[in-house]
């Protein structure tokens, strides 16, 4: 069972609870989030779809995030990833939007102020922004396992804190 199955379960459960839905824009986990959420109960009345814009050239052309801007604060970036969930939120109709850019891996941006491990991610929530900053530490695989869990629990403090039940 991967570590952050109960945190999505239980995301998805009060998404539904408030009828909501969601939709994700996807660089650093190439899917995964959309995935995970796609193995919960709720998945049909919740989950809009994802885009994976893994290459930057992708957030340019799908998501129409200017190169000026990418080439200025890099693809792995708080500044990017606010971009790509402004971005989505004009081609998916989700009332929750959430994108994700960070280091996973060496390879990319990282540096003494942004270490791999670093993950950025947004969640649009109706008028607000969210914007996030994370270190995690372990393999690739696990510090994507990690950003999962927290954005599935920030999703979940937000919409409880934000959003009136439609029930």
């Amino acid at each position: 069972m991967q570590a952050y199955k109960s945190d999505v379960n239980t995301c998805s459960e009060v998404l539904a609870a408030h009828g909501l839905t969601i939709a994700f824009a996807e660089s650093a986990s190439a899917g995964k989030l959309a995935y995970a959420f796609s193995q919960t109960e709720q998945s049909g009345s919740v989950l809009k779809g994802g885009l994976v814009c893994y290459d930057a050239c992708v957030k340019e052309e799908m998501l129409d995030i200017p190169k000026a801007l990418i080439d200025k604060h890099t693809p792995e970036s708080a500044e990017v990833t606010r971009e790509m969930a402004t971005g989505l939120k004009k081609v998916m109709d989700a009332e929750v939007i959430v994108s994700i850019t960070g280091l996973p891996t060496p390879g990319g941006s990282e540096g003494p102020d942004k270490p791999v491990g670093t993950m950025f991610y947004c969640i649009l929530t109706g008028e607000r922004t969210y914007d996030y900053r994370e270190v995690f530490e372990g393999s690739p695989g696990e510090i994507i396992d990690q950003t999962i869990a927290h954005i599935a629990r920030s999703i979940t403090q937000r919409i409880q804190e934000d959003t009136p039940d439609k029930k």
